[in-house]
Formats: structure tokens, sequence, C-alpha cells
């Protein structure tokens, strides 16, 4: 495991990433299902959250402006009608709420 992780280390720096720096968390995401208290089942992907949580910072979102969701994809689904996706860019909407398509 320690070469994997000097190759993986080498790979990220290769590609100007912090290669030195970026946490590499070993474990079985398996055993962690199957409910394996060992040191590469549960507890490696309560490291992988805790990881997670310090290294990758919490994005910024623009709740002030008006609700804004660009629409990414369109389905027809027999019993619930019309469906889109997309990615709210600002704004909230809530459970309810009615909205307004333009374009």
């Amino acid at each position: 495991l320690e070469l994997v992780e000097m190759e993986v280390r080498e790979l990220l720096s290769s590609y100007d990433f912090p290669g030195d720096d970026t946490p590499i968390i070993t474990g079985s995401a398996k055993l962690a299902l199957e409910g394996d208290t060992s040191e590469i089942g549960g507890p490696s992907i309560d490291r992988l959250m805790e990881a997670l949580d310090s290294y990758i910072p919490e994005p910024e979102r623009a709740i002030d402006g008006a609700f804004l969701m660009p629409i990414e994809d369109v389905f027809s689904i027999s019993g619930r009608g019309t469906v889109v996706t997309g990615r709210v860019e600002r704004g909230i909407v809530k459970v309810g709420e009615e909205v307004a398509i333009v374009g």
C-alpha cells in the first residue's frame, strides 16, 4: 500500500496538484457496509468523511438573489408529468412554492 500511495502522490504532483499535502485514506467500503469494525472497515469511512470535511472548503451559496436554475434536461414521466432538472445558481425555493419558467 505504501508503494501505491507514493505513486498516487507522484501522479498528483505531476499534474500540479499538492500531492504531498493531499490526504490519502485507505479502506474498504465493502467491509464497512458489511459491518466490519477493523481499521480498513467502518473507521476508514469515518476518516474519509473527516478528511473531506477538513480538506474541501464549503462553497459559498448566493441565496440573496432571485431563484435561478438553468434547465439542463426535461423528462416526461407517466403519472408525474414533465420534470426538469438543473443546478441552482442562486436563491432558494421551498417545497410547494410556485416557480415561473422563463425562456
